[in-house]
C-alpha cells in the first residue's frame, strides 16, 4: 500500500461527515435490540460521541482494495434479480450469484449465506429496516465462531473447528445512485484492534455481541460515491486467521453534506455469508 505524502490532495469526493463511535468506559455496553423494545431504533447504554472524520474517495484506489489487506472489495457484478423485496427471488436467484462471488473473491471452498437484510433511509418499505449510523462490526472474536455452532450445530463445527473461515457481507444498492446514506468503511490497515468494544446486543430470548469502535485519529475511513445497482461491496466481518491479514472492518452509514435535497432515499440489500477453507 502507498501512503500518501503530506502535500498530496484528496481524491475528487472526498468529505468531512460525522460519525458515531463509542467510548471505552468501565462498564461493559449494552443494546435493547428493536426486536426487544418495539421501537424504531435500539436503545443503547452506553457512551455514544459524534466526531467529524475525513472520508475518502475510494474510487481511484479501487483495483488495490483487497480483502486481506483493507478488508473491502468492490466488485462489478450484474444480478439476474428483478425484485430485490421479493425474498423469493433473492433466496432463488441472488444467493447463488453471492455465493459464486464470495468463492471467486476468497478461493473458499465452502460457502453458506444465512439472511440478508434490506435497508431504506425513510422507512417507505415493509420490511425494510434503517442504515446503521453508528460505527460497528457485525462479528466479534466470540460471537462468530458461535454463529457457525448456531448454523451447523455443536457436531459440524467442532469438526470445523480447525478449518479457517471468514464472514463475509456483500453489499449493493437496490437502486442507484447512492446518493443519501452511502456507506463509510475503515481501512482495516489502519484499526488498531484496542478500539474495538465488544457490546452485547439483548433480543427476545438471546444475548448476542457486536463491536462498537472508539475514535482514533490514526483510522482512515473511505466511501464508494453514488454507488449503482450493478456493484457490490464485499466487507469482511471476520478471519478466524491471526497471519496478520485483515480480519474486521467497522462501517456504518453516514450523512454526505453534499447530498441534494431532493436525493432519493437509500436502498440496499446485505447478504450474510460464512466462507469455509476446507483442505
Amino acid at each position: 500500500m502507498t501512503t500518501a505524502n503530506a502535500n498530496t490532495s484528496p481524491p475528487a469526493g472526498t468529505v468531512t461527515a460525522e460519525i458515531t463511535f463509542m467510548r471505552h468506559t468501565k462498564e461493559r455496553p449494552y443494546v435493547h435490540t428493536e426486536a426487544l423494545t418495539g421501537d424504531a431504533e435500539p436503545h443503547y447504554f452506553a457512551q455514544l460521541e459524534q466526531r467529524a472524520v475525513t472520508i475518502q474517495n475510494a474510487r481511484a484506489r479501487t483495483s488495490a482494495l483487497t480483502l486481506d489487506r483493507h478488508g473491502i472489495e468492490l466488485h462489478q457484478q450484474p444480478s439476474r434479480v428483478e425484485d430485490f423485496y421479493s425474498d423469493a427471488q433473492v433466496r432463488q436467484s441472488y444467493y447463488p450469484e453471492i455465493e459464486a462471488l464470495i468463492k471467486a473473491a476468497t478461493g473458499a471452498s465452502r460457502v453458506i449465506i444465512f439472511d440478508h437484510t434490506r435497508r431504506r433511509d425513510d422507512g417507505g418499505k415493509s420490511g425494510a429496516k434503517a442504515p446503521a449510523v453508528r460505527a460497528h462490526n457485525d462479528y466479534t472474536e466470540q460471537s462468530a465462531p458461535q454463529r457457525v455452532r448456531d448454523l451447523l450445530g455443536a457436531e459440524e463445527a467442532d469438526q470445523l473447528q480447525k478449518t479457517p473461515f471468514v464472514q463475509v457481507n456483500a453489499w449493493r444498492p437496490i437502486k442507484g445512485p447512492v446518493k443519501r446514506s452511502p456507506l463509510a468503511v475503515l481501512d482495516a490497515a489502519t484499526l488498531n484492534p484496542e478500539d474495538l468494544i465488544a457490546t452485547d446486543m439483548i433480543y427476545p430470548g438471546r444475548t448476542g455481541e457486536i463491536y462498537h469502535l472508539a475514535f482514533n485519529p490514526a483510522q482512515r475511513w473511505m466511501y464508494f460515491p453514488d454507488m449503482q445497482r450493478d456493484e457490490v461491496l464485499l466487507i469482511k466481518g471476520y478471519d478466524s486467521r491471526t497471519d496478520g491479514r485483515a480480519r474486521f472492518v467497522p462501517h456504518t452509514a453516514f450523512q454526505d453534506p453534499n447530498t441534494p435535497a431532493d436525493a432519493a432515499p437509500r436502498e440496499s440489500i446485505e447478504v450474510r455469508t460464512l466462507a469455509f477453507f476446507e483442505q
